[in-house]
């Protein structure tokens, strides 16, 4: 099946961190944060303004990006996990 985000919103997969600290301590998946950071899969049109024209988006589809703690709602596709999201949610696009 094929998403396809309207207005503002992107579709990300979340990057998972790794199991291993920097210390070498191995992390059980329990102990794990989700991680904050994600790459674009799919985007929308952009916003629509008040005066009918839509704005550009400033993420596109490859992008890697870090987003808030609690940004967008979780979706399950295919067995892949997935974030829609506002595009107000994203902090920064990684390069």
């Amino acid at each position: 099946m094929k998403i396809r985000p309207l207005g503002d919103k992107v579709l990300v997969q979340r990057i998972e961190a790794g199991n291993v600290t920097a210390g070498g301590i191995v992390l059980p998946d329990s102990a794990k944060e989700k991680p904050l950071r994600g790459e674009i899969v799919a985007v929308g049109e952009g916003k629509l303004l008040d005066s009918g024209e839509r704005q550009q988006m400033q993420v596109k589809k490859g992008d890697v990006v870090l987003f808030t703690a609690y940004a967008g709602s979780d979706l399950k596709l295919d067995g892949k996990e997935y974030l829609i999201m506002s595009e107000s949610d994203i902090m920064a696009v990684c390069e």
